[in-house]
């Protein structure tokens, strides 16, 4: 397992706030994918993951017209 902070970004869809929920945590993962999958199980929901040149994994989210971020880097 693999220690990773966790940087989880809610948008706000409103066209008059721009301010959006960030939340951090240290996470034991084995496989971050995997995490995300368990973490929305109980919604509709579809993902694009990228890796970064620095190797952070990015997962964006859509659910219920949501957009949310996901952000891995290894620590």
């Amino acid at each position: 397992m693999e220690m990773y902070e966790a940087v989880w970004e809610i948008f706000n869809l409103c066209s008059n706030n721009q301010m959006r929920d960030v939340f951090i945590e240290e996470l034991e993962l084995e496989d971050p994918e995997a995490y995300v999958c368990n973490k929305f199980k109980d919604k509709d929901f579809t993902y694009e993951k990228s890796i970064l040149p620095d190797g952070s994994i990015v997962f964006d989210i859509i659910t219920t017209d949501m957009k949310q971020r996901y952000t891995f880097t290894e620590i």
